[in-house]
């Protein structure tokens, strides 16, 4: 069983906040960086108070005002690499029953080219389920003038009818046999996320010292593929090392995002919806990745492979080893999930 986002991220709170030294002040909002001689020295809070540090580390996630306080300092904001995935989804929690999904923990239905949409359900704590549908894009797909008239539009509707309805459009059956199984807790939460972005901080010539960033300040994923906690997490293992100079630092962390960022990106410019185009390289990987997909909907092994190399425990040629070429090749899939009638 998983644990949901607000256990997880309560019990980190809880346990942080008992170390020694550490205060929480909560409600604060900061409004702009201290400096003096080209180092940052705190951070001036929106009720007027100055808090005085050592070290600041922004991690504000997607909103980070750093870009914009670095010009204020008199230094270059980075370069920000952006996809615009248009990325529309809704959660809804359910109870959990023994027999769901044949007693499976998870189940993820992946968009695919043909069907821009996809679905996740996870097994949390007190017997819940945690079902996120997304799509790509905010209207009907080609073919469909009339989004009324066939539900197949990209965005997740509202309501208990629509949530059930969309789930019925994605490339396998299992998550529309669970939620039109299992009983609702609540109403669908929906949200929006315009642009997977990446900012370069390392590819600046010069930063203050006294200023890190970290997790989605540095780099705001596509949500769909759970990326973000995870390199969070490994950048937040570089804050260790003792040279914490702005220049070691972000070159740490970038060997950190390079890979994810390349995976999820890839995956991504394969959707019609996305701006952009794949590379090359990109196209013969997600052509490889479709037969990978086909074969490890019946291979255990396979599964676990990618799994792995999602969560980032194994790099992505993990995936094209000689035992893992071999499974797929011999089990002769050809393509991923077919597109449902």
């Amino acid at each position: 069983m998983l644990v949901s986002r607000p256990l997880l991220e309560g019990q980190v709170r809880r346990r942080v906040s008992a170390l020694p030294g550490v205060r929480v002040l909560a409600e604060r909002t900061v409004t702009g960086l201290l400096s003096r001689r080209g180092r940052v020295t705190g951070v001036r809070l929106a009720e007027g108070e100055l808090v005085p540090a050592d070290l600041i580390v922004d991690a504000s996630g997607r909103g980070s005002r750093t870009p914009l306080w670095l010009g204020d300092l008199g230094c270059r904001p980075p370069r920000e690499e952006r996809v615009t995935i248009d990325l529309r989804y809704s959660s809804r929690e359910f109870r959990r029953r023994g027999d769901h999904l044949a007693g499976d923990l998870i189940a993820v239905v992946g968009p695919t080219p043909g069907v821009p949409r996809a679905g996740v359900a996870l097994a949390l704590e007190d017997e819940r389920w945690a079902v996120t549908l997304a799509g790509y894009g905010a209207g009907p797909p080609h073919g469909h003038a009339d989004a009324t008239a066939c539900i197949t539009t990209a965005a997740p509707p509202r309501g208990h009818d629509g949530f059930t309805a969309f789930a019925g459009t994605l490339a396998a059956p299992d998550l529309h046999h669970l939620v039109t199984t299992a009983e609702p807790l609540g109403e669908p939460r929906t949200y929006h996320t315009p642009a997977a972005v990446r900012r370069r901080y390392e590819r600046l010539a010069s930063f203050p010292d006294g200023l890190l960033v970290i997790g989605d300040a540095v780099c705001s994923f596509n949500p769909l593929y759970g990326q973000g906690m995870t390199v969070a997490a490994l950048e937040a293992r570089a804050l260790l090392d003792p040279d914490l100079s702005p220049a070691a630092y972000f070159r740490r962390i970038a060997a950190v995002v390079d890979l994810p960022w390349e995976i999820t990106v890839g995956a991504d410019l394969r959707i019609a919806t996305t701006a952009g185009r794949p590379t090359p390289r990109m196209r013969l990987i997600g052509a490889y990745l479709d037969r990978f997909h086909a074969a490890a909907e019946h291979d255990a092994e396979l599964t676990r492979r990618f799994l792995r190399v999602t969560n980032l425990y194994d790099p992505p040629q993990a995936l094209m080893s000689p035992p893992a070429l071999l499974r797929v090749l011999r089990s002769g899939a050809q393509r991923a999930v077919p597109v449902p009638a």
